[in-house]
């Protein structure tokens, strides 16, 4: 089962979260010879996702989950949910180790406009947009 863990991204900055995998006994968790794989969706079902890079400290047992600024900058305001696998080079298991809810805080500078100054937050424009922010 996953270990749940929610995390808050800044809209426009450089996002790195260290994620310690540790066993029954507390100890460094081996991941020697595991690859590690990271996203980020609006919802659970949704077709469309941001990856996270992902690297793996094996000597610590360590995930490091990273988005660069132009990527959280493209990411709009809100809650996203995000999971965790790791996968075993050898044989090709997949284990989910982490999951959580992300809250994606809006950013002034690096924030998400349209050219008639219309805030699309958490807008997906298919024809209508749940929340408009009209700035005055």
């Amino acid at each position: 089962m996953a270990t749940k863990a929610n995390l808050v991204i800044d809209q426009g900055t450089t996002f790195s979260t260290d994620l310690s995998l540790k066993d029954e006994n507390g100890d460094a968790l081996n991941l020697a010879g595991f690859t590690a794989n990271s996203v980020i969706k609006k919802w659970y079902t949704s077709q469309t996702s941001v990856p996270f890079n992902t690297s793996i400290n094996t000597a610590s047992g360590t995930i490091t989950l990273e988005l660069d600024a132009n990527t959280s900058a493209v990411l709009y305001a809100g809650r996203y949910v995000y999971d965790v696998d790791i996968t075993q080079t050898s044989t090709g298991a997949v284990s989910r180790v982490v999951e959580g809810i992300i809250t994606v805080t809006p950013s002034v500078t690096a924030g998400i406009y349209s050219t008639n100054n219309t805030w699309f937050a958490n807008g997906y424009t298919n024809g209508w947009c749940k929340w408009l922010l009209y700035l005055m």
